[in-house]
């Protein structure tokens, strides 16, 4: 098949983390083609959905992740398979380019489906599942939030449409920043805040589960690092093997087939303790330390999934 992916510079990845890196290097070995391009290459023109980018050789090497032919403008709709894995921030941008790729629905398989990445975006999609998730609260005016603080005490404040653990605060019960933080955030961004009741049991570590197409394959815990609340691995959250339990089987037995029905194929949720916290369906990670704590070919069993779509 020709696979293309739409994702950040390829040049800048780590090959030992990078979950678009495995899924290229496994779709590689399955005799596949590649082609990449960034999203700032994405473009209509005159009816046609286009990409400039290069056919590549992905490979091992630290330095040069991939080795790139001559530039071209291609037609995605001659691609069998389009990857949409730039990472947020979740903003007109992005939005655009889901716009985008939805005109070849039906002619191309994306995974993500992106019609339902736009209407599904991390933070909101959990609001779904109000029986899993911890009390939480969405809005930009600060008297609501407040209200919420002073119901629950100890609270996670975060911009919506964050990642990567930017701009996440614990608020404890005497905290007296909210004003101030409320001032900061809506100073620089028109987007509402999310603001949930703080689980203690994150210091035990912020479970990432992996799902393929609804189906749980395995788990990596994210530890905190020593005086963090944020247990992301791109702040120091420290990975390491964990088991599923009862509790994620029921979790992902709920909100599987929503990821199904709706074409999101590759999906990692965030449990902490008992309670669903994210369903990050944009650009999802973790498939790199899955395979190396449990032994399987995480990237494998993405790919029979789209293959057999694709039959």
């Amino acid at each position: 098949m020709k696979i293309a992916f739409q994702m950040d510079p390829i040049s800048g990845v780590d090959i030992n983390a990078d979950s678009s890196f495995r899924l290229a290097e496994e779709a590689q070995a399955r005799g596949h083609e590649l082609f990449y391009y960034g999203p700032d290459q994405l473009a209509y023109e005159e009816g046609k959905i286009t990409a400039r980018g290069h056919r590549m050789t992905v490979q091992r090497v630290a330095d040069e992740p991939a080795v790139l032919q001559p530039e071209e403008v291609v037609d995605l709709a001659d691609f069998d398979v389009i990857w949409l894995r730039q990472d947020p921030p979740f903003d007109m941008h992005y939005i655009t380019t889901t716009h985008l790729l939805d005109r070849l629905a039906g002619q191309v398989l994306v995974v993500n489906d992106p019609f339902w990445v736009r209407n599904f975006p991390e933070k909101l999609l959990v609001l779904n599942f109000p029986d899993l998730t911890p009390p939480t609260t969405v809005a930009r005016d600060l008297r609501t939030i407040r209200a919420f603080k002073e119901r629950h005490g100890d609270v996670i404040l975060k911009p919506l449409y964050g990642n990567g653990g930017a701009g996440v605060f614990k608020l404890d019960a005497q905290d007296r920043n909210l004003s101030s933080l409320h001032e900061l955030f809506t100073g620089f961004s028109r987007e509402p805040l999310i603001v949930q009741k703080y689980l203690p049991d994150v210091t035990a570590g912020d479970k990432r589960v992996i799902l393929v197409d609804g189906e749980p394959i395995g788990a990596i815990n994210r530890v905190p690092a020593a005086g963090e609340v944020r247990s992301n691995m791109h702040v120091g959250g420290r990975p390491e093997k964990v088991e599923l339990t009862a509790r994620d089987l029921e979790i992902c037995k709920a909100i599987g087939p929503t990821l199904r029905d709706k074409g999101q194929i590759f999906v990692g949720i965030d449990v902490i303790g008992d309670y669903l916290t994210e369903i990050n369906v944009t650009s999802p990670t973790g498939i790199q330390e899955l395979e190396r704590f449990d032994g399987i070919n995480v990237a494998e069993k993405i790919w029979l999934a789209i293959e057999a779509k694709c039959a």
